[in-house]
Parts: C-alpha cells; sequence; structure tokens
C-alpha cells in the first residue's frame, strides 16, 4: 500500500478552520490566470490542514449540462455545497442589442455561515474570493481576534479588501498553482 501524498503547507492555520469558496469568484480568474483552477486538486490540498473543519462551496445551479455535472462532482469530491438558482439579467448595449447574464451571488450565505461557525468555536476562516463585499465580515472577525485568510487572484481583489491587509492574510492563488494544488 503507497503511502498519502503529504502537501507542502500554504497556510498556516488556527485549531478550528473554516474554508468558504465563492466559486463564481474563483472561476472568474481563470481569464487572468489564463487555466481554470482545479476544484478536486483544490479539495485534496486542502484535505490535508487537520484543522479544517468545514469545506464550504458555493456555485449556482442552471440547467446547462456540463454545470449540472459540475455540481454533482462538487458534492462528490467532499464540499459542503451550497447552491440556489442561477437569475439571467438583460442589459442592453450602447445599440441596444439585449444581452443576458449569469449572475448568482453567495455573499449573505457565506456571511450567515461565518456567524454559525463562529458561534461553534472555529477561529480560522480561509476564503477564496477577493470580493471587497466581505470587508465588514473580515473586520468583524478581526474585531473578534479570529483569523482572517483570502486567497486571491492578482487583479481580482476589491480596493476594500486592500486597505484592511494588515489586519488579514492574503494568500495569492498563484502559490497553490505552482505547487500545483489547484
Amino acid at each position: 500500500m503507497s503511502e498519502p501524498m503529504k502537501s507542502n503547507p500554504i497556510l498556516r492555520l488556527g485549531s478550528f478552520c473554516s474554508v468558504y469558496i465563492d466559486w463564481a469568484n474563483v472561476y472568474g480568474w481563470k481569464k487572468s490566470l489564463k487555466r481554470e483552477i482545479n476544484s478536486r486538486k483544490l479539495f485534496k490540498h486542502l484535505k490535508t490542514y487537520k484543522q479544517i473543519k468545514n469545506f464550504n462551496f458555493y456555485f449556482g445551479t442552471d440547467e446547462h449540462p456540463k454545470s449540472k455535472q459540475f455540481l454533482e462532482d462538487v458534492k462528490q469530491t467532499g464540499y459542503s455545497l451550497t447552491t440556489k438558482p442561477v437569475k439571467y439579467i438583460t442589459v442592453f448595449n450602447e445599440k441596444g442589442q439585449r444581452f443576458k447574464f449569469r449572475k448568482c451571488d453567495f455573499d449573505i450565505e457565506i456571511c450567515i455561515q461565518a456567524h454559525d461557525d463562529l458561534a461553534k468555536g472555529i477561529n480560522s476562516f480561509v476564503f477564496f474570493s477577493g470580493d471587497g463585499d466581505f470587508e465588514p465580515l473580515y473586520q468583524l472577525l478581526h474585531r473578534k481576534k479570529k483569523q482572517v485568510v483570502v486567497v486571491y487572484a492578482s487583479g481580482h481583489t476589491g480596493r476594500e479588501v486592500l486597505k484592511i491587509e494588515r489586519k488579514i492574510y492574503l494568500c495569492n492563488i498563484k502559490k497553490f498553482i505552482q505547487l500545483g494544488y489547484a
């Protein structure tokens, strides 16, 4: 029997940790990274951290077969999946042409889960999202003396997050990619 693969730790975590992956944001990184993040590889790496108690994954549900299969894969991988129907928003360009784009935010669900985890004694919070909308949550967790780690991609980090960088730990997703963990 072969020995399990040991991973190179990227994160230094507190004793009880929860991870929150806002997949719409992470998926959006692919353009600047010139590659997609592999959710299975990422889970395999995160699973090596014994401190992580919760692996939360957030992504919208739609009727596209690839999307449905992806959500099934996420569940089978071991993530705790939170999903809801995608909304299609109609917008118009300067020439009056109509376009629809997908929208499915999970900011509220992530904040609620983080508050629930806080009440359960979680002391380390890892967010895969550079979304500036989470700044009030990060500030709250910092005031409560909790560790906050934000995993981001360059160019995909809200200025609100960057202005509080001394209170949180920032980790570029490229570290995970370089080591083959994403």
